[in-house]
């Protein structure tokens, strides 16, 4: 499997290498105002990916520095809970006129929807 990728990576180097030999020829990028650059037409090509990745990632950043602060108010939660003495669990409520199997299944969902409650703040 390693020669496998490595054989693929090779390929695609490969691929890449032959395409910028066969554009070698000056591309014209017109601005606005006038202005031209003039370059090869793989560094044209390479300066368009690049932008494209930057833009990208800006475009990202703000929804990652929100899950990185929601993952650290989380833990911190997380830290605060555990640094508490444990308290004794309170069973849910009993209710009347309910039969036995309503009552059961009263304190599963109830049981669990506190586990979620829980685990989301992790």
């Amino acid at each position: 499997m390693k020669y496998l990728l490595w054989l693929l990576k090779a390929a695609i180097f490969f691929t890449l290498f032959a395409f910028a030999l066969n554009n070698q020829q000056d591309a014209t990028v017109h601005f606005f105002f006038g202005t031209t650059w003039t370059a090869p037409l793989v560094l044209v090509v390479l300066a368009a990916f690049v932008l494209g990745l930057i833009v990208g990632v800006l475009g990202m950043v703000p929804r990652w520095w929100k899950h990185r602060t929601a993952a650290r108010d989380a833990q911190a939660a997380a830290r605060a809970q555990q640094a508490q003495p444990a308290q004794a669990e309170v069973a849910p409520p009993q209710h009347q006129g309910r039969n036995c199997r309503q009552r059961r299944r009263f304190a599963f969902f109830s049981r669990h929807r506190t586990e979620r409650r829980a685990w989301n703040l992790i």
